[in-house]
């Protein structure tokens, strides 16, 4: 992936130990909304599954239940069926365990990652819905029921890929509510746009057969993905 384009600030964060890298974008603040950085692309499945799959711990530790109660149940492999994997955006998380991961991620790396503010995901997102929605946006009509590989679609004016589509991406409201912004790949183009915005459903883990519903995983939430902030 190239550098950002038009003059933005922009870093490469790393995991320790590991051969993953992203991308992070200084966004300027407004009004009361500090300067923040974020994702230049969804989080993909490189970095989440080093968290989720329990990948950065030994088999060892693996085999004794080592960090069991902040990392996610394995999930069944039925929920990503004919979902993409390497550069492609995570999905099927919950609000729980996307701020896990955020969590986890700040304590690897001592930076402080966490989900972005409504607020702050409009501001990053501003310009995403300039020109033909096909050109920066999988969305129904041309994502063929699936996502895609980040960053192949155009970036909007402040260097940031899929803020619209591909998958909806987890938000935190001034409430504290959660909701998952932007749109998918399995939203029409009314439904893709910066004001898009949805609270969780119990639909997205209908088909979920445990009881209670994992805290983890959403069954149904294949269009659900996340993208991150730092604050340093």
């Amino acid at each position: 992936m190239g550098p950002v384009s038009r003059g933005q600030e922009a870093r490469t964060d790393s995991l320790p130990d590991h051969l993953v890298e992203w991308r992070m974008v200084r966004v300027p603040g407004e009004g009361q909304v500090k300067p923040f950085w974020i994702g230049e692309t969804e989080v993909t499945w490189n970095l989440f599954e080093v968290w989720a799959l329990r990948l950065d711990i030994a088999q060892d530790q693996q085999a004794q239940g080592a960090d069991a109660e902040s990392r996610p149940s394995k999930p069944y492999a039925v929920i990503f069926s004919n979902f993409g994997h390497h550069g492609f955006p995570a999905i099927c998380m919950t609000h729980r365990a996307a701020t896990e991961f955020c969590q986890w991620l700040s304590a690897k790396t001592g930076r402080r990652y966490r989900l972005p503010t409504t607020f702050e995901w409009e501001l990053a997102a501003e310009g995403a819905d300039n020109g033909p929605l096909d050109q920066s946006a999988w969305f129904w009509d041309n994502a063929d029921d699936t996502t895609h590989k980040v960053a192949t679609k155009a970036p909007n004016p402040r260097g940031l890929f899929d803020m619209l589509g591909n998958v909806a991406e987890w938000c935190d409201q001034a409430t504290g509510s959660p909701v998952v912004k932007g749109g998918s790949w399995k939203h029409k183009a009314d439904q893709v746009s910066i004001a898009a915005s949805l609270p969780e459903e119990p639909q997205w883990s209908e088909s979920d057969p445990q009881s209670p519903k994992s805290r983890w995983w959403l069954a149904n939430g294949q269009f659900v993905g996340m993208r991150l902030v730092c604050e340093d």
